[in-house]
């Protein structure tokens, strides 16, 4: 698409929103921000838009925002419900997300991952494993780093490769990367969605514009997953931890393999993998199967695997105090992300959980809880349902402990009830809004929380 002279309304002043506000500047666009947020509540400094002539408009977002405008982007975090964008559909007016501008815009291949877990350990693995492919790799989307600024910086030169949320492909109409890759699909974000199978449907839009020159691929072990193949015209490439597969990539006597047209390829152990945990080895496999379809050297990839040691708040060890080694899992922003982490150890856990409440059923989380943590310390608006939910599935109340909206006094309770060899972790199975700006921002506070202890 040609941005140039087109009146755009970009909604919601967040990363990717004042990323596409100027990057559409930058392209000839008339555009105006807006969020319904009071400028000072807005934690971004607007002077620079207006410096480029972007127009923003704050606070009570009015129908006539909409006057003359060709195009209304929107920021991941705008639902497609709100009025406004519903009037502009009503006008006739194109609604897109800024990963479909990005898509636009992108002169080289993208290759894409989504799924409820383990999409920012995939990406980042796969940008690594790109990098023995490709001089220029650009990573982006959901991880933090908007897209429209990976994909013009890497112009036609080389790849990008994108995180894409539900959130992301919701408003996207035409996004098209050339390989896409379902981790899984397991109720989340139902607040946003308004139900397990509209959610779905949000993922399932990563591969909609695919045809048979396109790759897709997908966890074997996941029946939500597995079923997208029925309804994908791309080629299929299948990964399990589980199952050892007729063609795909899987583990075969303890050993990542890929086997592809008739050719198998050994790749690592599961000791010898970088990354640890059952969900690392399924993340794993799903990057090398993308790598693998986009050309990239069996023992390139190999090299990559092994040396891969995973990224910041994904049960990353922050360090150890008097024998307890403390583990940062702030990305665990749901239970299923969360069961992950606590079946990483053996048990003997001290959980910190907790936060802004997704209202997700909690039997699962807390059946496991049961069996593998030993003291409780709950924060955030989630506490008291995940209190009610933990004595309802065998945890003991004199093991449970309530830290309000402080971090610091979690940590605190932590600390005074650790002993060696327990380890503490922090997996909230929560969003951080109700206290924090951000996942990120959870974790790094935890982290200095951790590393000020005596």
């Amino acid at each position: 698409m040609d941005f140039a002279n087109k009146k755009m309304l970009v909604v919601g002043a967040g990363i990717s929103g004042i990323s596409a506000a100027r990057v559409a500047k930058k392209l000839g666009a008339v555009v105006t921000l807006s969020d319904t947020k009071a400028e000072k509540d807005i934690k971004f400094d607007l002077e620079e838009l207006r410096r480029l002539d972007i127009q923003v408009v704050t606070g009570r977002q009015e129908t006539g925002l909409l006057d003359g405008v060709d195009i209304v982007l929107l920021s991941p975090v705008v639902p497609m419900r709100i009025p406004l964008v519903q009037e502009a559909q009503k006008r006739g007016i194109e609604v897109m997300s800024e990963v479909e501008m990005a898509g636009q815009l992108a002169e080289a291949p993208i290759y894409a991952v989504t799924g409820t877990n383990g999409k920012t350990t995939t990406v980042t693995l796969l940008g690594l494993l790109m990098k023995t492919l490709y001089a220029k790799v650009g990573v982006g989307g959901n991880i933090g780093t908007p897209l429209c600024d990976e994909v013009l910086r890497v112009g036609s030169e080389g790849c990008t490769v994108a995180e894409i949320s539900s959130y992301q492909l919701e408003a996207s109409v035409g996004f098209h990367p050339h390989i896409a890759a379902v981790l899984n699909v397991t109720p989340d974000h139902i607040v946003r969605h308004g139900s397990f199978e509209v959610y779905q449907q949000c993922k399932e839009k990563i591969f909609a514009h695919h045809t048979k020159q396109d790759y897709l691929v997908l966890n074997y072990d996941d029946a939500h997953t597995r079923s997208m193949a029925e309804r994908a015209k791309s080629t299929i490439c299948f990964f399990s931890r589980q199952e050892k597969l007729q063609e795909g990539a899987f583990l075969e006597e303890d050993c990542l393999v890929i086997c592809w047209q008739g050719k198998k390829y050994r790749l690592c152990t599961v000791a010898e993998l970088g990354i640890k945990g059952g969900h690392n080895v399924e993340n794993a496999l799903a990057a090398a199967a993308v790598a693998f379809l986009a050309g990239a050297d069996p023992v390139k990839i190999t090299a990559v695997l092994e040396s891969f040691g995973g990224v910041e708040h994904r049960i990353e060890l922050v360090t150890e105090r008097n024998g307890v080694c403390y583990y940062n899992d702030s990305k665990a922003t749901n239970t299923d992300s969360a069961i992950k982490a606590l079946e990483t150890f053996t048990g003997h856990i001290v959980l910190i959980a907790g936060g802004d409440d997704k209202l997700t059923d909690l039997t699962a989380f807390m059946k496991l809880v049961a069996e593998r943590v030993d003291e409780l310390v709950l924060v955030g608006n989630a506490a008291e349902r995940f209190r009610t939910a933990a004595l309802a599935n065998g945890f003991l109340a004199a093991h449970i402990h309530e830290a309000g909206y402080s971090m610091e006094k979690a940590v605190g309770i932590a600390q005074a009830v650790a002993r060696a060899p327990q380890i503490v972790l922090l997996s909230p199975a929560c969003a951080s809004f109700d206290m924090f700006d951000s996942y990120e921002d959870r974790g790094r506070v935890f982290k200095k929380l951790v590393m000020e202890l005596q």
